[in-house]
C-alpha cells in the first residue's frame, strides 16, 4: 500500500486528476479550509508508469489505463493523501477502476508528448486506478490538453483555480459521465 510513516498515502494520476483543480474538487469538495492550506498538504511531481497504456474511455472525457508491457504512461505522483482523500478518490473512480499498488519513476526532466527527453529518477511505490473493462477503451490515447482547455471547467469547484463563486451545485453531466464533482 503506497503509504508512508506519517499515515498518508501516495498515488499516481494519469487523467483528469492530473489537473490540480480536479484533484482538489474530488478530495475537498465540501471543504471550508483555506485552499492555500490544502495545497501545502500535497506535492505534485511528474512521473512515469511503465508497463501500462492509457486510452480514452468510450463516450467519456476521461481515460483508463490497462497493463501493456510495450507502453508507459506519463502522469503525476501526488503525496500527502489521507484515508479520507482515498475514500473520495475511490468514490470518484467508481466500479470501473481497481486501485492497485505500483512502482512509478519520478521524472527529473520532462520530455515531449512522445516521451523524448524524459529523464527518469527515483522509483517510488504508490496507488493507481486501473480500468477493469478494457473493451470500453477506445484505440486511441487520451488528450490531457484537450480535456484541460475544453472540458475541465465542468469538473471542478470554481474556487479551485477558476473565477470566485460560492455557487456549487453538483449535477449529472451529459453522457452519464462522473457526476459527483461537477459544478454548474
Amino acid at each position: 500500500m503506497g503509504s508512508s510513516q506519517d499515515n498518508t498515502h501516495t498515488a499516481f494520476f494519469y487523467g483528469t486528476l492530473m489537473a490540480a483543480e480536479v484533484f482538489f474538487t474530488v478530495c475537498y469538495r465540501s471543504a471550508t479550509t483555506n485552499v492555500a492550506i490544502l495545497k501545502k498538504m500535497h506535492q505534485f511531481k511528474p512521473a512515469i508508469l511503465h508497463g501500462y497504456c492509457r486510452r480514452r474511455v468510450q463516450y467519456a472525457d476521461y481515460p483508463g489505463i490497462i497493463p501493456d508491457p510495450d507502453h508507459e504512461v506519463r502522469g503525476v505522483y501526488v503525496t500527502g493523501l489521507t484515508s479520507a482523500n482515498l475514500y473520495h478518490l475511490d468514490q470518484f473512480e467508481g466500479p470501473e477502476y481497481d486501485r492497485k499498488t505500483v512502482k512509478v519513476r519520478l521524472l527529473s526532466k520532462v520530455g515531449d508528448d512522445k516521451g523524448n527527453g524524459n529523464a527518469e529518477g527515483e522509483e517510488v511505490e504508490c496507488e493507481v486506478y486501473v480500468h477493469n473493462k478494457p473493451a470500453e477503451l477506445e484505440d486511441r490515447e487520451w488528450d490531457f490538453e484537450e480535456f484541460r482547455t475544453q472540458k475541465m471547467k465542468k469538473w471542478t469547484r470554481e474556487d479551485y483555480g477558476f473565477a470566485d463563486s460560492d455557487h456549487f451545485s453538483p449535477q449529472i453531466i451529459e453522457n452519464g459521465e462522473k457526476d459527483a464533482v461537477v459544478c454548474k
